[in-house]
């Protein structure tokens, strides 16, 4: 499998992961932490189901994937997951030393990747991931609209 294709394959299981979130109530987003083309960790979102503000899919998969390796650094990681990383998850990225950053849906009020405050692009950031965005995105972004529009009536 070329790497294009491990890529759509492994947003395909986020994406899945993410509906799973929607369908408990959740904002509809999921991660899949990767390592030499294995699953090594993943989730949907669970601020709600866990009463934890810092239960996003990102972090919740990195812990998983740091327990599995038995390491709080995962190097040659990379991280797929349906919506553009807040602050809190970009940290948690760099000071998990993931490689690489596969995001599907930019997000323009909370993303802290390419939007926002670009964290991986401060002076203060000491690891820079490769990050690759859009994938899937349209998927990722009609997922999200759904489930907002939905809240709302």
């Amino acid at each position: 499998m070329d790497d294009s294709a491990a890529d759509t394959a492994h947003m395909d299981r986020a994406i899945t992961l993410a509906q799973a979130a929607a369908a408990g109530g959740e904002v509809p987003v999921g991660a899949v932490v990767v390592l030499d083309g294995a699953v090594i960790g993943e989730a949907g979102n669970a601020p709600i189901a866990r009463n934890d503000p810092t239960a996003h899919a990102e972090v919740l998969a990195i812990r998983a994937a740091c327990e599995q390796q038995g390491n709080y650094r995962l190097p040659g990681a990379t991280l797929y997951v349906t919506l553009e990383p807040c602050t809190m998850c970009a940290a948690a990225i760099a000071n998990a030393r993931i490689a690489r950053v596969v995001y599907g849906a930019s997000d323009p009020k909370g993303g802290a990747v390419e939007s926002g405050v670009r964290f991986f692009e401060q002076p203060t950031c000491h690891h820079h991931p490769e990050v690759v965005s859009g994938l899937q995105a349209d998927i990722s972004s009609d997922m999200l609209r759904s489930f907002f529009r939905a809240r709302r009536k």
